[in-house]
């Protein structure tokens, strides 16, 4: 298999030099100055060390949430291979990517390693099949929809009151990495109270919550990297499981290995989209990107023998975790799992916060329907500790989601 790795035209790579010597922003980045947060708090203050959107980067990475991206699935569940991508892994690449076409692109980078790091922080165990199930349970039981991505704010901006600044909450709600674009543009977002108006709306309207659009050209960079990450990575997983071989796809335009997949696509988007105030890509090479990202449902995210184990045992532990949950919230019992695991946690990350009173935040935070409070729990769950959690409600259950084991 011939390998070819796309290169920046001279006329670009030379421009690009000049830009690096003067350190410029182009007119379409954020600029530091351009931060807007809830609350102004000293806390938050800006230094020469520590810029503003470093502190959101410090702020997501010190979540305890952040810790759980260790365990959570990317695609394969309930195998035991340490040469597999979980989500810790992912947002990383997703942010080597991003900050690579940032940069080039002369972006805030600190603004993009923000979104990046925090883009899937609410996401669900059992990766977007976990994601489908508590999305059915949450509208079957409150009348509304569960999204990772608006999950992740909700994580950011009230379990843990962080006072993010929009431009990071709204990349993160807005990195949709499912839906593939030929032009990303982004879409004026100018205060809390619109952004707020759009999260409340994702609840409810499904069409709506499939279209949101970041607000800056860093959030589109960060959506547009989370389909280049996952794309090639994934078939190098699923390669690396000896399921099928990475040169089964055939992608001319972008290539059919990680790496080339990888570095084609960035060099196409920073020909495209320098000195624009828009994300875009070659007409072939999207075309091409477009068919890849189907072929990875087609080969590997809608295989048989994964999705009988989730319908027929990950599904049905869901809806009885769900509702055992569901009745430990309605009373919230201080000694039930729910409490002790969940509510008592998040009293005990926020014990030092600045930003507002412990028992004050957490009456607010008990406050909520219980159907918020199971969704928020379930969302947080790694795989491990959903299994562990079934086994300890239900040991009697006649489900179970066994482990394959590295010498299976």
């Amino acid at each position: 298999m011939e390998l070819k790795y796309e290169t920046l035209s001279d006329e670009l790579s030379r421009q690009l030099e000049k830009d690096f010597a003067s350190h410029s922003l182009t007119d379409g980045a954020v600029k530091d100055d351009d931060i807007i947060r809830r609350n102004a708090y000293a806390k938050d203050k800006a230094s020469i060390w520590r810029p503003p959107f470093v502190h959101d980067i410090d702020k997501i990475m010190h979540c305890p949430y952040y810790n759980r991206y260790a365990d959570k699935t990317q695609v394969y569940s309930l195998i035991k291979n340490d040469d597999i991508t979980r989500r810790s892994l992912h947002v990383q690449l997703v942010s080597r990517i991003a900050r690579n076409i940032g940069r080039a692109l002369n972006l805030n980078l600190d603004l993009i390693e923000a979104i990046s790091l925090g883009h899937d922080m609410g996401h669900t165990p059992f990766g977007h099949t976990g994601e489908t199930f508590l999305d059915e349970l949450y509208n079957k039981y409150a009348g509304r929809h569960f999204y990772h991505n608006i999950q992740s704010v909700r994580v950011l901006d009230n379990i843990f009151p962080y006072n993010v600044s929009l431009q990071t909450l709204d990349g993160i709600a807005c990195h949709n990495g499912e839906i593939e674009l030929e032009e990303y543009h982004p879409v004026p977002l100018t205060s809390f109270e619109e952004f707020d108006a759009m999260i409340e709306r994702c609840y409810t309207d499904v069409p709506f919550a499939k279209k949101v659009l970041p607000s800056t050209l860093e959030g589109c960079v960060v959506r547009i990297s989370d389909i280049i990450a996952y794309m090639g990575k994934d078939r190098q997983d699923a390669a690396r499981m000896n399921l099928l071989k990475e040169e089964e796809f055939n992608n001319e335009g972008i290539g059919s290995i990680n790496a080339e997949i990888i570095n084609n696509l960035e060099v196409n988007i920073i020909e495209n989209s320098y000195g624009k105030p828009y994300l875009s890509m070659d007409k072939e090479v999207y075309d091409a990107f477009s068919k890849a990202k189907k072929e990875n449902y087609e080969l590997i995210y809608n295989d048989d023998k994964r999705e009988d184990l989730y319908e027929h045992n990950i599904k049905p532990m869901f809806e009885q975790l769900y509702n055992e949950l569901l009745s430990q919230a309605k009373t919230l019992d201080t000694n039930s799992i729910l409490y002790k695991h969940h509510i008592d946690f998040i009293r005990q990350a926020n014990q030092y916060s600045h930003y507002q009173p412990i028992d004050e935040f957490m009456d607010e935070y008990t406050s909520s329907s219980p159907d918020d409070i199971v969704m928020d729990f379930m969302a947080s769950m790694t795989d491990d500790y959903f299994i562990d959690l079934y086994k300890y409600l239900f040991p009697n259950g006649k489900y179970k989601a066994e482990y394959t084991g590295y010498f299976d």
